[in-house]
């Protein structure tokens, strides 16, 4: 798979998505609430790069084979 640049960018809808520089496609969005928005006091866009940060790093480990498969039972909250 060729190395392409991604770019987090605000969508004209409020939401925040990760997408391949040369692409308009979005490969993951994240859409807070009113609620969250209100919560982080405007720094969204802040935990939302946090977010994808980490997502793209994890998603490199398991590209990698770096990935510990055996730490247990997967408990999503």
């Amino acid at each position: 798979m060729p190395t392409s640049y991604l770019e987090i960018v605000e969508l004209p809808d409020g939401r925040i998505a990760l997408r391949r520089a040369e692409d308009e496609e979005s490969l993951v969005v994240l859409d807070f609430s009113a609620d969250a928005k209100a919560f982080l006091q405007g720094q969204h866009i802040e935990v939302a790069k946090a977010m994808l940060n980490v997502g793209v790093q994890m998603a490199g480990k398991l590209a990698e084979g770096d990935f510990d498969h055996a730490q247990g039972p997967r408990v999503l909250h």
